[in-house]
């Protein structure tokens, strides 16, 4: 198999940053024994991560932010208030 282009996989993650950030996730898993989603020729696990996004197999889904981000706001204004 031919690596895949990097417009394909632009496409599945819709930015460079979201792709790497899966592909070096999925890259991980597999390190740490999880089976491949897909049929490929032992190559590297780079690699088959890419191709697994390629596919379909994998998908970015963005964490939500402990304690739901604003929290840090309101909590810097608070302790000002107990300061004066």
């Amino acid at each position: 198999m031919t690596q895949p282009s990097i417009e394909e996989l632009l496409k599945r993650s819709g930015s460079i940053y979201k792709l790497v950030i899966l592909a070096a996730r999925r890259a991980k898993e597999l390190a740490e024994g999880a089976p491949a989603l897909v049929e490929a020729p032992p190559r590297k696990i780079t690699s088959l991560a890419l191709e697994e996004i390629l596919q379909g197999k994998v998908f970015y889904e963005p964490e939500e932010p402990a304690g739901g981000g604003k929290k840090a706001r309101g909590a810097k204004a608070k302790e000002r208030k107990k300061r004066t």
